[in-house]
């Protein structure tokens, strides 16, 4: 176990086998220690390069080491529509098309007052998540990001995941990269890692029986990386899943990403998150949350150590609470994610945490480390004072 860990610490490549004796075998004391060790030389590296970067521009240096910093943001989480094909067993958001009194796709003018408060709340983005849409193409899309750019040319377009993407290409008879081009054209800033849940073939068939595959999610991701479009990662866990699943996960995050053009941002973040089950089909199935602050801890360890590529592991407070993501922060995360103004999906299965700008900050503070508002590139934002607010399903 000590060679293993010697190696990781290292930032060297884990195999398989090695992550699951780290899973297994080490203490999770010792397995915490070590990521946290590594996520200070990590945010030390990049805290470095940000410097030289700083003096070849001639900007000045930040005063605060960023081995102390913990980075949040202040974005809104809104779906595009609840329609959605795909019969996720995870998922009590969705309604199938043919339930047309339940069904709606959001207007246009629905949008404004929402990126208004964002936008006076400090907020620069919007994560806008929709469903597996039959009726819904590449023309939709581009009408409306084109149409929210028009109106608010600031606001960022953190939007659509890799199963939306792959969907809308083939509703519109399209390859994935033209989709990609048209939506970034039309305004996309970023592609979230929504629709991961565990890059296992097996378990998803049996969680997102209508899903696109991993090979198609990994497609999706493989094309936007090299138009240098930012992207992040997701894990759900918690389910049906084994640690070796969750270790193949993660191998298949790492190997993606290795595979990335220089200079090409990627993956730029991972985020590890649990199953909530209110309601939906798997809980009626009898398949219950497995939440366990410990197992969530040794999750994101592990996540720091293996994914030697991917500099930034978020928190998930919304599904664990801020407590456990407090110790997570010791554990080998740098980041507390946003306060998440509008939250239906994960909401709606049973997460009530909730963070306003104030709390999130606190939270941070008393973990010990400097919060830092940020873009989803991990820049430092500017924060002015802000209303309270919290994360209420609306």
């Amino acid at each position: 176990m000590e060679k293993i860990l010697s190696k990781a610490l290292r930032r060297e490549t884990l195999t398989e086998t090695e992550a699951l004796s780290l899973w297994e075998r080490v203490p999770l004391q010792v397995l915490a220690a070590a990521a946290d060790e590594v996520r200070r030389a990590e945010m030390a590296r990049l805290r470095d390069e940000a410097h030289l970067r700083d003096e070849a521009s001639g900007a000045g240096r930040e005063t605060v080491s960023d081995t102390e910093v913990v980075t949040w943001q202040i974005d809104r989480n809104v779906n595009i529509t609840n329609v959605c094909v795909s019969g996720c067993r995870f998922c009590n958001f969705h309604c199938r098309p043919a339930e047309t009194e339940k069904a709606w796709v959001m207007p246009l003018e629905d949008y404004i007052p929402r990126i208004e408060e964002t936008l006076a709340l400090g907020g620069d983005q919007l994560l806008l998540q929709g469903g597996l849409h039959p009726r819904l193409g590449i023309e939709f899309y581009t009408e409306l990001f084109a149409g929210l750019k028009n109106l608010f040319p600031q606001l960022k377009l953190h939007a659509l995941g890799a199963p939306e993407v792959a969907h809308i290409a083939r509703v519109s008879g399209i390859t994935v990269r033209e989709t990609l081009e048209r939506l970034v054209e039309a305004g996309l800033d970023s592609l979230p890692g929504a629709g991961a849940e565990i890059l296992v073939d097996e378990v998803r068939k049996a969680i997102s029986p209508a899903k696109p595959s991993v090979s198609q999610w990994l497609d999706v991701m493989r094309e936007a990386h090299r138009m240098n479009i930012p992207t992040s990662a997701t894990m759900m866990y918690g389910h049906i899943e084994t640690p070796r699943h969750i270790v193949q996960h993660l191998l298949t995050i790492r190997d993606l990403q290795a595979e990335r053009p220089a200079c090409a941002h990627g993956f730029v973040a991972f985020i590890p998150w649990i199953f909530r089950s209110e309601g939906t089909q798997l809980e009626k199935d009898g398949v219950r949350p497995r939440f366990s602050p410990t197992e969530y801890l040794r999750v994101i360890a592990l996540s720091r150590l293996m994914l030697n590529n991917i500099p930034n592991i978020q928190a998930s407070w919304l599904t664990v609470g801020a407590e456990t993501a407090q110790m997570a922060l010791h554990s080998g995360a740098n980041d507390m994610g946003s306060i998440m103004i509008e939250e239906r999906v994960v909401s709606s299965a049973g997460a009530r945490n909730s963070f306003d700008a104030d709390g999130i900050r606190a939270a941070i503070r008393a973990a010990g480390f400097t919060p830092r508002l940020r873009d989803q590139l991990y820049r430092p934002r500017p924060e002015t004072p802000q209303p309270k607010i919290v994360n209420t399903p609306k």
